[in-house]
């Protein structure tokens, strides 16, 4: 747990200068910069703790969070089958206001009553999060099932935020109510905190690239990088993204880019297209799925959530996403990431 084959080099600048004509407008280093005024605020007590499956132990986190809660437990998830959590889910629900959101198509009668909302949509409800007693959060890339903990490479990130709890408060309860990838967007988007800047987004409806929301977050940030950008995604086929990586392997930045073996010939895949130009890309060793969708920036940012880099993983799924500007929390993941590329190879 941690607290708090050959291309010819004039190829490669032709590629360059042709992607950079298609570049915007954003120049500088800006990931400091705020995106809105207005939603814009201030938080003194914030906590985050950062817990990375199998390697500590998710599942007893998620379960004590559940048992302390003291008033309400509401969580999305797309599945989930841990029988000790489901138990607590059960118990806590005599105690407190307890509701559960879960994917239709992992649903199979793991929590029964009017605990439970079924998930029926043509798209993924892909979240894993949870909102305790209106100020603590549960997410990250973990599912909660056994796989998911005992046997995939997952983060879970629990924050302690009255607005980030108010922002998934307010998802959580768009889709209880049936509103599955739309609805509002996210009221404060911008969090300044003592340890660090948080940023928050809810896809589809705060993560278009033309919009300039979450997606156009992550690619302006690997932009502005001085030094390294490391990617470890269970899927990646988000070809803007993958433009960004070039451009900033060109210029310098040390780009690492980590997949899930199983998912690097799915269509529109990046990771050939990727390590043909000759990007330092791998995939993972797990037998099982490495299934963190995360991006460090400058050992400094961590980009981490539910949604995979995908188009559907921005524009079409129910996900969520934090931006989080602390050192020590990056340190951690830089240390999941570094450890996992190690064990990884080129295919």
């Amino acid at each position: 747990m941690l607290k708090i084959n050959y291309i010819p080099f004039s190829f490669v600048i032709l590629v360059f200068l042709i992607i950079n004509g298609c570049d915007n407008n954003a120049t500088g280093n800006i990931i400091y910069e705020n995106i809105n005024e207005n939603k814009v605020i201030n938080e003194n007590d914030v906590k985050i703790n950062a817990y990375f499956c199998p390697k500590h132990d998710c599942e007893s986190a998620i379960i004590e969070s559940i048992n302390n809660a003291e008033k309400s437990v509401n969580c999305a998830f797309y599945d989930l089958n841990l029988k000790d959590l489901i138990s607590a889910i059960t118990k806590k629900s005599n105690s407190a206001d307890v509701n559960v959101v879960i994917d239709t198509e992992n649903y199979d009668g793991q929590i029964k009553g009017n605990i439970i909302k079924i998930a029926k949509t043509n798209a993924k409800m892909h979240n894993k999060f949870c909102v305790i007693d209106g100020n603590l959060v549960l997410m990250g890339s973990t599912n909660p099932t056994s796989n998911g903990v005992n046997k995939n490479n997952n983060n879970l990130v629990i924050i302690n935020s009255n607005y980030i709890a108010g922002n998934y408060q307010d998802e959580f309860y768009e889709l209880w109510n049936g509103i599955y990838s739309s609805g509002n967007n996210v009221k404060y988007s911008q969090i300044n905190t003592p340890i660090g800047q948080i940023e928050n987004y809810f896809c589809p409806e705060d993560c278009g690239l033309e919009a300039k929301g979450g997606a156009y977050r992550v690619i302006e940030l690997i932009r502005n990088a001085k030094s390294s950008v490391k990617i470890a995604s269970f899927s990646f086929t988000h070809e803007e993204l993958a433009d960004e990586l070039l451009k900033a392997d060109i210029k310098g930045i040390n780009v690492s880019i980590l997949m899930e073996r199983r998912q690097r010939n799915v269509q529109n895949s990046q990771y050939t297209r990727l390590m043909d130009f000759g990007l330092n890309i791998r995939v993972d060793g797990n037998k099982n799925n490495m299934h963190h969708k995360f991006i460090v920036v400058d050992d400094k940012v961590v980009i981490t959530g539910s949604p995979n880099f995908t188009s559907s993983g921005f524009n079409r799924n129910d996900e969520n996403m934090l931006i989080i500007f602390n050192e020590e929390l990056a340190l951690g993941f830089v240390k999941e990431f570094d450890k996992l590329f190690l064990e990884g190879e080129v295919v």
